[in-house]
């Protein structure tokens, strides 16, 4: 529906998308894509810093509840509703943070690239292979697939993104529900115990 609605929309250049100008780097920068990267990068450094203080908190923890039964958090208390509403909030407002400076670094957007099926896929893919339970897990899961993705870009065919992304997810989510972190600890935690 958004994608109809932007395609149609003259203000944001509708079908034939919108040009982005490079500004100058800011000072202490040799160029603008350096700038950028350091901008990603510590957007991602403070994406996963709150990851981590959600986790440990008592929201964190009312929601690890709500993962795991919700009708049982319910019954004890657990205000679910507004738990889920502060969580989508948060987590959409750290989504809106890193499509910020994209548009910046690809010069060019239209509705096509903007909700490429590609995007879609990798933003549930990543957390999925990494481990949704463990606040690292996303970034084991980026690390990995991004890796893998451009050494396939690189190597094979740039089309062979999508159909790698479906088939590891499908994997994971049969294999190892809990995502690679959740399979090492579990196989850590069962070599404690048998040794």
């Amino acid at each position: 529906v958004f994608q109809t609605i932007i395609a149609n929309w003259d203000y944001v250049g509708a079908a034939k998308g919108a040009y982005i100008l490079t500004p100058e780097p800011p000072p202490g920068f040799s160029s603008y894509v350096k700038f950028l990267f350091m901008t990603m990068l510590v957007l991602g450094l403070a994406a996963l810093a709150t990851a981590r203080y959600i986790t440990n908190s008592k929201f964190g923890r009312g929601l690890a509840a709500v993962r795991d039964d919700e009708v049982a958090a319910e019954c004890m208390g657990v205000p679910t509703l507004r738990l889920k509403l502060i969580s989508a909030t948060v987590m959409g407002a750290l989504m809106g943070v890193a499509g910020a400076p994209y548009p910046f670094f690809v010069t060019y957007v239209d509705p096509l690239s903007a909700f490429q099926l590609n995007i879609a896929v990798n933003s549930i893919a990543m957390p999925m292979i990494g481990g949704t339970a463990y606040w690292y897990g996303p970034l084991v899961g980026a690390l990995l697939l991004g890796t893998a993705q451009e050494v396939i870009s690189v190597t094979i065919s740039s089309e062979i993104n999508v159909l790698l992304v479906g088939v590891v997810l499908v994997s994971f989510v049969i294999l190892a529900p809990k995502g690679l972190v959740g399979l090492f600890n579990g196989l850590r935690n069962r070599g404690k115990r048998d040794g």
